[in-house]
């Protein structure tokens, strides 16, 4: 769309959330609210957007960077002074601005489409997004004539008792024609017991000039605002049962929508089964007839096809076609499963490459290392990586056999179908197709117990 503009307010100090962190940056389903916000005037066709902020400016400076234009308030004086440091880019703009509150990150990219598509096919010079609500308690109500047209926004405090009745709420988001928004905010004073000026006050003014304001109803679900950390618990729930319902859908099974955690972003291939206790983050893609869970954490993890992720962990990595994972596994970044492996039982596996039809079933430490195809790496096997000062690096060839409590110590290289001999220290290669055998002879010392008066 040509010609419009968003206003993100973005300045609160966000007391209630006591945080070090500006209530901007807090998360919701993956993403922090100032994303989510930019995003969606994004979406819906928005690419001018001028960023309003004051407490821990730097932070949310920091992380935006220079998609966005930034205007700074010094000092808290309401909603229409906020939007009053960013006249200069909108007061000789020909065209249309939006404006965004910073902490209602459940607002979509769909109703901002639409209010400015109403708007413009109403010629209206302000048109506020509402929501009706059972308890419209503390809110701003908004009164209408015959026509549908808005009259006033009432507050709470200043309603009749026939005006509380109304259950449809200001939500604070509008979209403004810009040359009357500009006009208006000319008018705006902070005559009132807060000393602030208010947005809502432009409404009046627009209307009292006998321009036409409107007003959009909207799921009221998207204009929940989030001022502390409740809030932002109700506001996930909201987003969680949405996202696991899109999952469901589109021929994801979710045994408990109620009890996973699925980040926005995340994509699941169908026919695949999500048991509870499972949490999917960041950039995490999971392919057709899974199976993940119970108790399972993925985050930015690439899995393949047929695979199988049962309450263990995987950060950073992928995982191929046809591979089990778990129960309590740890695959840490920078790793790399091929297709048809087998990762037990408490294994840990971290930067590393195990390759096509190699087994690690239990009780092993894997770092460093490049594993190769159908190797097979039996109970309690580590990878001596570090040295005190440096990492180093083990290779295993393909079709190697490592026996149980072995120890390679690296950098060490294990060549083709070469076998390590159960409870071995390696620290030196082995060549292809040999044994190595690096452990003490047995001693036995018969009647030991009885010669030394040790017995019981």
């Amino acid at each position: 769309m040509d010609n419009l503009m968003a206003v993100i307010l973005a300045a609160g100090e966000g007391k209630r959330m006591k945080s070090k962190k500006s209530k901007m940056l807090h998360r919701l389903c993956g993403k922090t609210f100032i994303e989510r916000i930019y995003s969606a005037a994004k979406d819906s066709g928005i690419n001018d957007c001028i960023l309003v902020v004051g407490h821990k400016a730097d932070q949310v400076i920091e992380y935006m960077g220079d998609k966005v234009k930034y205007v700074e308030q010094k000092e808290q004086l309401g909603t229409g002074h906020a939007v009053m440091q960013a006249q200069s880019y909108f007061e000789n703009f020909d065209g249309y601005v939006v404006i965004l509150c910073g902490d209602t990150p459940l607002i979509t990219s769909d109703t901002i489409k639409k209010t400015i598509e109403y708007h413009k096919e109403k010629g209206n010079a302000a048109t506020v997004i509402t929501a009706e609500i059972e308890n419209p308690y503390g809110y701003g109500r908004i009164v209408r004539d015959d026509r549908g047209n808005v009259v006033k926004i009432v507050e709470q405090r200043d309603a009749t008792e026939e005006e509380k009745n109304i259950r449809e709420i200001n939500s604070g988001l509008y979209c403004f024609t810009a040359r009357e928004l500009a006009e208006a905010l000319k008018g705006l004073d902070n005559n009132n017991d807060q000393g602030e000026y208010y947005l809502t006050d432009t409404i009046q003014i627009l209307i009292k000039k006998g321009l036409k304001v409107g007003a959009l109803k909207t799921d009221p679900d998207e204009v929940m605002g989030i001022n502390d950390r409740v809030q932002l618990a109700e506001a996930s729930n909201i987003l969680r049962k949405k996202i696991a319902e899109k999952h469901m859908r589109s021929g994801v099974t979710i045994i408990d929508p109620s009890a996973v955690y699925i980040d926005e972003d995340i994509e699941i291939g169908i026919d695949t089964v999500i048991y509870p206790g499972t949490i999917l983050e960041g950039n995490t893609k999971i392919g057709e007839n899974c199976v993940i869970g119970p108790n399972t954490r993925l985050i930015n993890a690439k899995i393949g096809n047929d695979t199988e992720v049962i309450s263990s962990v995987i950060i950073d990595s992928s995982v191929g076609n046809e591979t089990r994972v778990g129960p309590f596994a740890y695959i840490r970044p920078e790793c790399t499963i091929g297709n048809n492996v087998k990762i037990g039982d408490f294994v840990e596996i971290k930067k590393s490459t195990i390759g096509n039809n190699t087994k690690i079933p239990h009780l092993a430490y894997v770092g460093d290392s490049s594993i190769g195809n159908r190797v097979n790496i039996a109970c309690g096997v580590v990878t001596v990586n570090y040295d005190g000062k440096n990492k180093h690096r083990t290779i295993v060839s393909d079709d190697a056999f490592i026996g149980c409590n072995v120890n390679l110590v690296a950098p060490v290289t294990i060549e083709e179908n070469a076998y390590i001999a159960a409870g071995s220290t390696i620290n030196e290669n082995v060549p292809a197709n040999s044994l190595a055998i690096a452990r003490q002879r047995q001693i036995v010392k018969e009647d030991y117990v009885k010669l030394n008066n040790m017995k019981k």
